[in-house]
């Protein structure tokens, strides 16, 4: 039943009429949780939630246009970007035969993380489908050809033009950006960060000497899970050279990237643990809490360093 071809391992859209609405309580984001009874009642689905389900199809099944339904509602950060980190299992099934193509492991421990935009470039509908999903939901989705890659549809074996049918878990979602509360900071002699819509952090460091001593600033606190150092933690960040005020490193030009605080410089880790998912922490690392006389890369030795973090969420903790 399980293949498992390159796409999943890593891992065009349609108008629909509006049937079902839901407002979700974050971001103000108002998911449509029903588009056409009228399809999606052709398909059948039994199981657990976060376990592989039992579908029957109506067949052959054919559309034309993309259509989903709500089969069980979560709670908690929406889908809102393709450049979110989730972590979704799935089944699809042939359109013509209701025989299962393709399935994910619905493995327990989460582990398989990706962004939005990875699903998205193997099955478009998903952006449409998905937006304002939340943790929790299971979804049916009713996909034409067009919402499929094409190279995507030879691989699972789908004939050109067929429609498929997937149900999909959003097992977990992480924020896209920092969304805690602002909070009042003493920023004398310390960098000032203002942000672009999506997050980004632009920072303005000021014409004065780099504090000698470890400075650690929480400039947004979240109120998710507390960063112990005993898990993973996901986020983005921005790191910049004091002297010169050049950055030397971000990843806000592509995912955000999951740090194990022993495998960080000392200043950045002390700048993480303790703090609360959604939080955005601005630290100021010495060189002895960098990396030293020696340096790295384009950081040269004796750097001050800069770092703007937004804590996104907490990886699965590694097998031992």
């Amino acid at each position: 039943m399980r293949k498992t071809p390159a796409f999943l391992a890593i891992l065009g859209l349609t108008a629909a009429a509006l049937v079902g609405c839901s407002a979700s309580p974050s971001d103000g984001c108002a998911r449509v949780t029903d588009t056409d009874p009228a399809v999606t009642d052709l398909v059948s689905v039994t199981g657990e939630f976060g376990a592989a389900p039992d579908v029957e199809v109506y067949t052959p099944f054919q559309v034309d246009e993309l259509a989903w339904a709500d089969l069980t509602e979560g709670e908690g950060t929406p889908i809102t970007t393709p450049n979110q980190m989730v972590v979704l299992d799935m089944v699809v099934l042939d359109g013509k035969t209701g025989e299962p193509a393709v399935a994910t492991s619905y493995d327990e421990t989460l582990s398989s993380v990706f962004s939005m935009s990875r699903w998205i470039d193997t099955l478009p509908g998903l952006q449409e489908s998905l937006q304002c999903a939340q943790e929790g939901d299971r979804v049916v989705i009713a996909l034409p050809s067009e919402a499929i890659n094409p190279a995507a549809a030879t691989q699972i074996g789908l004939e050109e033009g067929s429609s498929a049918v997937a149900v999909v878990d959003v097992r977990k979602v992480y924020l896209p950006k920092a969304d805690g509360a602002d909070q009042f900071t003493d920023s004398n002699g310390l960098p000032s960060v203002v942000r672009a819509p999506n997050g980004r952090p632009g920072v303005i460091i000021p014409d004065a000497p780099a504090p000698t001593e470890l400075s650690i600033q929480t400039i947004k606190k979240g109120d998710g899970e507390v960063v112990t150092g005993d898990q993973p933690v996901r986020a983005h960040y921005t790191g910049l050279l004091w002297d010169t005020r050049e950055v030397f490193d971000t990843s806000w030009d592509g995912d955000p990237v999951s740090f194990d605080l022993n495998a960080v410089v000392p200043g950045f880790a002390a700048a993480l643990e303790g703090q609360t998912v959604g939080s955005q922490v601005l630290v100021v690392v010495p060189p002895d809490q960098g990396y030293g006389d020696a340096g790295q890369g384009a950081i040269p030795g004796g750097a001050t360093l800069v770092f703007v973090i937004d804590i996104l969420g907490l990886d699965p903790q590694p097998a031992s």
